[in-house]
């Protein structure tokens, strides 16, 4: 996996053998970007990355200057392999934490101006996690929430939902609550 912009341009990570999570593709990693990019100024947002697995997202979105980030995971190998990151990029503003990411919604008090989550493509509770979101006030008003997802599975019916945008086999799905 590679950094496709920002301070960390071009660096690159491999994540373990038999590691838990697949990272999101660059081709889908990049137009994601750029729609995000449309839609937001990066400095000093607070991003939640939920399922966070290699910390792909987490880094991109620290690579683009947002002011913290704070990645949920309930893998030890994924936590592990990000701290490892964080520790060697000294990326103070990324906390990375071992917890269901259900748990942490249930818990946080925090608010975030973007939260993204990618669990397994399998992953059943999909309404579930998009409505817990939502419930745990965990976003800033204006706040969004992406989603990303098999492009077999329609989110659309969702509370909140806005739209949903296709790269290859993985769909981005977006909610606001305004």
């Amino acid at each position: 996996m590679r950094v496709i912009s920002g301070k960390y341009k071009g660096k690159r990570f491999s994540p373990p053998k038999r590691f838990p999570s697949r990272p999101t593709t660059d081709m889908a990693k990049e137009a994601l970007f750029g729609i995000i990019d449309a839609k937001v100024y990066f400095e000093d947002l607070d991003i939640l990355d939920l399922f966070s697995g290699t910390g792909n997202i987490s880094l991109e979105f620290l690579s683009r200057g947002v002011g913290k980030v704070v990645g949920v995971d309930s893998s030890g190998i994924s936590c592990n392999f990000q701290k490892k990151i964080a520790t060697e990029l000294e990326a103070n503003n990324w906390t990375i934490l071992k917890q269901d990411a259900f748990h942490f919604l249930a818990e946080n008090t925090r608010k975030f101006d973007l939260v993204f989550a990618d669990p397994p493509f399998e992953f059943p509770e999909l309404e579930k996690l998009t409505a817990q979101v939502f419930l745990s006030n965990c976003l800033v008003e204006d706040g969004i929430f992406i989603l990303e997802h098999s492009e077999r599975v329609d989110v659309s019916t969702f509370q909140f939902y806005k739209n949903t945008r296709h790269y290859g086999g993985v769909s981005f799905s977006f909610f606001e609550p305004s």
